[in-house]
């Protein structure tokens, strides 16, 4: 249940004064951003977590006799048990398999067979087409080899890369956890201090809240339930055509499927490829034809049954807000997309002064 807002009794000032004053506060609300900005998707997310898991965190609180601190620390390890030994486990396969291919690429350089010693490391049933298009391309052998000369320098910059970009996601992935378990623990205090301090009624606060809280909500649901789907339908095709480390491809098709529309497919479609490269020519086809009928068809099946009820937004209206949320904000695009859509139409629904869904308790 929401808690009662008590307002203050606003004080009539001077139109000089009341000026300073809306200045004084959009130099706060762009300092604060200015703050919150270099990890904002860290903790949207961590938002979008807390309030889809906000009613198991309450039944968890329940059964540990009132304890809402340790609940709320029991879900945060669940939560980053969940995402992180996936994570890890695929950016470890990922790494070894680049680490193996460049050590072979180094010693057979390092043997002085040049160019055809690296052909030798490809598949046999490749290896005639790959000499072809060596030889088709004038200039590619010593491109090659110079750029095999280069590799160090090019293996370190790769190295120093991904050892930032990993800093990076461990910082934003702490920050998240860290949100997320005080989110779950203060969220309702948050929830009635926003709309103390907001200058709308709290009515008009609470109903804007429950807005972002469903449209978030839906939206992860949804695309974690497609996900899901396209993954299991995908990995049925892998089993199917023998696909090499169907496991790996697995996990690869369910963090890609997240883009929506054409995801999932992309990565099947690389693994007909994948075998269509090892000399599998038929497998590769029916995978192919499996990926474009069959596993591109269940983002437009799935997702808007799972959305069915749980948003009055228009699905093609989802589609780009996802699409343009993604390309303007990367990942975190997924759900800033579906909430600056959300906000915007919640914004032009009380300028007229429409009722809104029926969207439950604001937390």
């Amino acid at each position: 249940m929401t808690q009662p807002v008590r307002r203050r009794v606003a004080i009539p000032l001077p139109t000089a004064d009341r000026a300073v004053l809306v200045g004084l506060a959009f130099l706060g609300t762009a300092l604060l951003g200015s703050l919150i900005y270099p990890f904002a998707g860290a903790l949207l997310f961590a938002a979008v977590l807390a309030g889809a898991l906000y009613p198991q965190f309450e039944w968890l609180t329940r059964r540990l006799g009132r304890r809402p601190m340790l609940a709320s620390l029991l879900l945060t390890i669940a939560v980053s048990l969940s995402l992180a030994v996936p994570t890890v486990w695929l950016a470890v396969t990922m790494g070894g398999g680049a680490l193996t291919g460049l050590a072979s690429v180094d010693r057979a350089l390092r043997g002085g067979g040049g160019v055809p010693a690296l052909i030798r490391l490809l598949p046999k049933a490749v290896q005639p087409g790959a000499r072809k298009a060596i030889d088709s391309m004038p200039g590619a052998t010593a491109q090659l080899e110079d750029a095999a000369d280069n590799r160090s320098g090019q293996t370190a910059n790769a190295m120093t890369i991904g050892l930032v970009a990993s800093t990076k996601l461990v910082i934003d992935f702490s920050l998240m956890m860290v949100a997320f378990f005080f989110l779950l623990v203060d969220g309702g205090r948050l929830v009635v201090w926003i709309a103390m301090v907001a200058p709308l009624p709290a009515s008009q606060i609470f109903e804007i809240l429950a807005d972002f809280r469903r449209v978030s909500v839906a939206v992860l649901l949804s695309s974690l339930g497609t996900a899901g789907v396209q993954t299991l339908t995908a990995l049925a095709g892998y089993l199917a055509m023998g696909v090499p480390r169907p496991l790996f491809f697995t996990v690869v098709t369910f963090v890609v499927a997240f883009i929506p529309a054409v995801g999932a497919t992309l990565v099947v479609m690389a693994a007909a490829g994948l075998l269509l490269f090892t000399g599998h020519k038929q497998e590769a086809l029916y995978l192919a034809l499996w990926g474009a009928f069959v596993v591109s068809t269940i983002d437009n099946l799935v997702k808007p049954w799972l959305l069915k009820g749980r948003m009055e937004i228009h699905g093609g209206l989802i589609f780009f807000s996802l699409v343009g949320g993604l390309a303007t904000f990367g990942p975190m695009g997924l759900i800033a997309g579906p909430l600056i859509l959300s906000f915007f139409l919640a914004a032009v629904r009380l300028s007229r002064n429409e009722p809104g869904p029926e969207a439950g308790e604001a937390r």
